[in-house]
């Protein structure tokens, strides 16, 4: 990890299994799971997406890999077929929705359909409200990838998921969602449209044993998190521990997981709304 601080926050957050990240039952292997199956995986070519996508190649899994960059793409397939697994690589940017819908054709006519979707792909945007009023675009263009581009994947591979009877969609949420997000309000709001829309899809496909898992990530260390400097220095999880999480959710298939701390904040929530306010409006006015 990062060393004291880094232990501490993976404590904190509950990603030591021991700790219950995951609800608690007989766990599948991830080779059970990925074996034979074809994998896309947006955001593929670095962080969270790159470390699933080796993992799951290694497991067995025929992963599609999709992200802007073909370069980075290419390496991350070379390297999941060295280890003996089998990746294809599908260059697309997520916001062109016509790119988008040629892409995840393209997948399904080569591999015959999709099994599991990771929409791990995400746009991060840190801007007070003040700062906010006349920069609605960034409302827009944070939904656009966060939310509709991660629907348009979901109704695409849907029909087949539904005839087969069998698939699994996880979509990488934040611990935002849980612990509220002031100062990131687009990118909160757009990963809590997701959260909704999958928890009333798993509900009509529950019988046709299609599940969807919101996973509520805690921060992690990717390039995503480079740029602001409030975070650049703080303890946070790696990309392979991120990754593990993931994994985690595709053998346990729970409709949510997250940090300990995460469920009991949205408890409190319930019970105390005006303290959790009063709370989260003291953490980021220190953090102005």
């Amino acid at each position: 990890m990062y060393g004291k601080s880094g232990a501490l926050y993976e404590v904190r957050h509950g990603l030591d299994t021991d700790l219950g990240l995951f609800r608690r039952r007989r766990r599948a292997a991830l080779t059970t799971v990925a074996t034979g199956r074809t994998v896309l995986i947006t955001g593929a070519s670095s962080g969270i997406g790159r470390a699933t996508a080796v993992r799951l190649g290694a497991a067995g899994a025929t992963v599609a890999l999709v992200a802007r960059r073909e370069p980075e793409l290419t390496r991350v397939a070379a390297e999941i077929r060295e280890s003996g697994g089998n990746a294809t690589v599908h260059p697309c940017d997520l916001n062109d929705f016509d790119a988008l819908d040629a892409t995840v054709a393209a997948i399904l006519t080569e591999h015959d359909g999709v099994d599991i979707l990771i929409n791990n792909a995400g746009r991060s945007i840190r801007r007070r409200l003040d700062e906010s009023y006349d920069r609605f675009h960034d409302f827009e263009r944070t939904m656009r990838l966060n939310y509709f581009a991660a629907t348009r994947l979901m109704l695409a591979v849907l029909p087949g998921m539904r005839t087969r009877r069998s698939g699994h969609i996880v979509n990488v949420l934040s611990v935002a969602n849980q612990f509220g997000g002031p100062g990131y309000s687009a990118y909160v709001a757009s990963k809590a449209a997701l959260d909704s829309l999958s928890g009333s899809l798993h509900a009509e496909t529950l019988a046709e044993d299609v599940r969807f898992t919101s996973i509520y990530m805690p921060l992690v260390r990717t390039p995503m998190l480079a740029p602001n400097a409030r975070y650049r220095n703080s303890a946070a999880l790696t990309t392979d521990q991120g990754a593990q999480a993931v994994c985690r959710a595709l053998t346990d298939r729970p409709r949510h997981c997250g940090p300990l701390l995460g469920r009991m904040a949205a408890l409190i929530d319930i019970a105390f709304p005006e303290y959790s306010a009063a709370k989260r409006n003291a953490r980021f006015v220190r953090g102005m």
